[in-house]
């Protein structure tokens, strides 16, 4: 299993924007250019994380991106639903498009797979990525 760029730049995206916690807003051209990220693609990550309530857009003179909730209350899983969605290892349980759904023994069996892989993601907090530096 791998993720998408994006969901993995949408989790660069966030530990950037945490580190600015208590150091008021930052553009989405700054966590561009902190991060090495296009602009464009940097743009397009903060709309998705904005439309999921993770960062608050503020504007005016000192306005910028924000997290919209603590970095402790916000989980990789979080961010990573924001960008792709509900998080599952196959497409087949949320659709009926499988050749072999008849016969299937597996699919009962996905959704504790799922569950135990979101859960594994959502034990992820986002302070965790910013003082994981600390840690090493």
């Amino acid at each position: 299993m791998r993720l998408s760029n994006l969901a993995d730049y949408a989790v660069i995206i966030m530990r950037q924007a945490a580190s600015h916690c208590g150091d008021g807003r930052v553009s989405a051209a700054e966590l561009a250019k902190e991060t090495g990220l296009p602009v464009p693609t940097v743009q397009r990550l903060v709309s998705k994380l904005t439309g999921a309530q993770l960062l608050r857009s503020v504007r005016g003179a000192h306005g910028g991106l924000q997290l919209a909730r603590p970095a402790a209350a916000i989980s990789v899983a979080d961010i990573i639903e924001a960008v792709e969605g509900p998080i599952a290892l196959t497409a087949c349980i949320d659709s009926n498009d499988c050749d072999f759904e008849a016969a299937c023994e597996m699919k009962p069996h996905w959704p504790i797979i799922n569950t135990a892989l979101r859960g594994a993601l959502a034990d992820i907090p986002l302070t965790q990525l910013v003082h994981a530096e600390e840690l090493a």
